[in-house]
């Protein structure tokens, strides 16, 4: 279980005001990236994994899915950098 403070930590490092895009099944979701959380579909959200299992249905990474690594850096298709 991470803290409060790792998770205002990470959320930080990535833009806050920023969106992240992903297609899904023909749906395009945007998340907000807010000091709040996240926020997709009409509510905010803790973690970009909540939303994940609720947009595939599966316990993914969040971050994975969205193409975000560890370093904050975008990966394309296929694992390759953007």
């Amino acid at each position: 279980m991470q803290s409060v403070r790792t998770v205002a930590r990470r959320r930080q490092s990535q833009s806050q005001g920023g969106r992240l895009l992903r297609k899904w099944n023909g749906t395009t979701h945007v998340v907000e990236i807010r000091s709040e959380g996240y926020f997709w579909n009409g509510r905010f959200w803790r973690s970009l994994s909540a939303i994940t299992r609720e947009i595939t249905g599966a316990q993914w990474s969040g971050p994975r899915f969205f193409g975000l690594n560890a370093a904050g850096q975008g990966v394309g298709q296929k694992g390759r950098r953007t």
